[in-house]
């Protein structure tokens, strides 16, 4: 657990940082971890309503992924922290895993991947562009996905097992940011989390990217107003030095 204390607010900030993103997907199960952020506010082992219950509370939370992380969280008056905490190791414990939520977060994704991608100017820049920089290594791959048909035929299998094997409180970062001390932040979250079990994390495989040698390029058209030009440079890899 991070913690952080700031008595110049009211409020408190909860943040759940899970190391699972894009990266972890199957080739063919691509946008998987983008779907999983959806379906993370669908209801989980003992809460049906997770909105709800934080609004209720005077709060409200938000979620990003990347190719290499998963991030919630949530902003509320200090004093009901203990409502953030009760909602996220709920969500961590167990999903509901809810056909319907499925079902609806299915369709918000794809009908996203539409908008962002099939919809717009230079949308499917982004796919072209990652797998001219990568050529092995899952980076190749947006985290939106490499096609809705994938997300399409997820299944509750799918669901489950991507559950069990990224989300566990081994495999996340818990941050505490507000008007609270170090020692009732560890008092809370001894209490909601301190009974969920321990999961093994699917280990990483990931192909190793061969050294670029020569430049890669690639021109493609569409309905665009302009010609764009995008370029990119091989870089030192995230946590060293050099990054």
């Amino acid at each position: 657990m991070v913690h952080v204390q700031d008595t110049s607010t009211t409020m408190v900030a909860v943040n759940t940082l899970y190391n699972v993103g894009a990266r972890d997907e199957h080739p063919h199960l691509t946008g998987m971890a983008h779907l999983f952020e959806h379906l993370m506010f669908g209801g989980s082992a003992n809460i049906a309503d997770f909105d709800g219950r934080l609004s209720a509370a005077g709060g409200n939370s938000n979620a990003w992924t990347s190719s290499d992380f998963t991030n919630f969280y949530c902003v509320l008056p200090a004093v009901n922290l203990s409502t953030a905490l009760w909602l996220e190791s709920d969500r961590m414990l167990r999903l509901a895993f809810s056909d319907r939520a499925l079902e609806v977060q299915r369709s918000v994704v794809i009908e996203e991947f539409k908008q962002v991608c099939l919809n717009r100017p230079y949308g499917d820049m982004e796919h072209a562009f990652r797998s001219l920089a990568y050529t092995v290594h899952p980076y190749r791959t947006p985290v939106i996905g490499k096609d809705f048909s994938h997300i399409e035929k997820v299944t509750q299998e799918d669901v489950r097992q991507w559950f069990y094997s990224h989300y566990s409180s081994g495999n996340a970062v818990l941050a505490i940011s507000g008007n609270v001390t170090f020692e009732e932040a560890v008092e809370l979250v001894e209490h909601y989390y301190s009974s969920i079990p321990s999961r093994h994390t699917a280990p990483r495989e990931y192909g190793q990217e061969p050294p670029q040698t020569t430049p890669r390029t690639h021109i493609m058209s569409g309905d665009v107003p302009q010609t764009a030009i995008r370029i990119g440079f091989p870089m030192e890899r995230y946590g060293t030095r050099g990054y």
